[in-house]
């Protein structure tokens, strides 16, 4: 909020903020590239810093730490400051207007807005924000949208013609420290994922021709040797398995996505209703005493034996429950029995 009162001093403001003609020599107002941030004009964007700053402080410093996010926020700040003013320079040299070096004065957080919308997609790209009728928002959609945003609201006056140029130079200059300087407490530098290219800004319609672009920006900038290209580890140690440290699976990036699948899980167990489901116990029970099993003996190989019905249940009876029945069987007379008889007659 302290930030606010400076516009009430024009000297102050003309102090702080960054003028293209102003920084280069022979002025040489270098120290404006790291005050023109704490400067804004205009109440509503104020609020808009104040929400991105405390959203950078619940959502980055836990996985950063504060000496990682004032980096951060300084590299950021620094690079926009630098970058708007080659773009103006640029703008000055087409047109050889003079105001474009003069009455231009960039300040403000656009470009640390930009660099945190940077900063939260490669953290959790598929959370979703807003759900409409045409789609769903989610957080890899939100620096283009904000940038197109911009570039609409600059003509019909409700923002200054240096947001979308900062937003640009913040989004920019963040993207090349997370994806390819940042480094992480393994050891490693960057974050080399697929998910996180700058083909990955845009729709997937738009994709195809981007990778090409970009990658041939990138092949320029490693034969230059301002980038390194990605090195593949392999660990030969064992002898029965080899296991390969890929750029986009380092461990950094495991827990990231990690904690975007529990975030995810989470969300969806509160959504479930609690189903209350029957005792399979007594369901077993009922249907065990409904049971009932018949056994018949076969027929008796003597005249003497008979064939019984036993009829039994599964459940637990005692040995008086069981219920025999007695059914004789009549036999054929045996060739003796019949011999014996005939030679009686006789």
């Amino acid at each position: 909020m302290f930030a606010y009162f400076w516009i009430f001093s024009e000297t102050a403001v003309r102090i702080l903020c960054v003028t293209p003609g102003f920084i280069i020599p022979p002025n040489f107002w270098v120290w404006t590239a790291f005050t023109h941030c704490y400067l804004e004009t205009r109440v509503w964007l104020l609020l808009v810093d104040i929400i991105t700053v405390g959203l950078c402080g619940k959502l980055l410093e836990p996985l950063w730490g504060a000496m990682e996010m004032l980096t951060f926020f300084a590299l950021v700040n620094t690079s926009v400051a630098f970058l708007s003013v080659m773009f103006y320079i640029v703008i000055f040299t087409i047109t050889s207007d003079p105001r474009y070096l003069f009455s231009v004065q960039i300040y403000g957080l656009a470009g640390y807005c930009a660099a945190v919308s940077v900063a939260v997609k490669q953290i959790m790209p598929d959370h979703v924000l807003l759900s409409l009728p045409c789609g769903k928002i989610r957080n890899r959609n939100v620096p283009l949208i904000v940038l197109l945003t911009s570039i609409i609201l600059w003509p019909i006056g409700v923002i200054k013609g240096t947001y979308p140029i900062m937003f640009t130079a913040g989004l920019l200059s963040s993207w090349v420290y997370l994806r390819f300087y940042q480094h992480h407490s393994n050891g490693t530098a960057g974050d080399i994922a697929d998910g996180f290219t700058l083909a990955s800004f845009f729709p997937t319609v738009m994709q195809p021709p981007l990778i090409v672009i970009s990658n041939a920006v990138f092949g320029f900038l490693v034969y230059l040797k301002l980038c390194k290209k990605p090195v593949r580890k392999f660990n030969l140690a064992a002898s029965s398995s080899v296991i390969l440290n890929i750029p986009g699976t380092e461990p950094h990036d495991a827990e990231r996505r990690r904690q975007i699948a529990l975030r995810a899980l989470s969300e969806r167990l509160n959504k479930v209703e609690q189903v209350s489901w029957p005792s399979t116990v007594d369901e077993t029970k009922t249907a065990d005493k409904n049971k009932s099993v018949g056994i018949t003996m076969p027929p008796a190989f003597s005249e003497h034996q008979s064939s019984y019905l036993i009829s039994t249940s599964s459940t637990s009876q005692s040995p008086q429950d069981i219920k025999i029945e007695d059914k004789p069987v009549d036999h054929q007379p045996s060739q003796t029995s019949s011999a014996a008889s005939s030679s009686s007659e006789l």
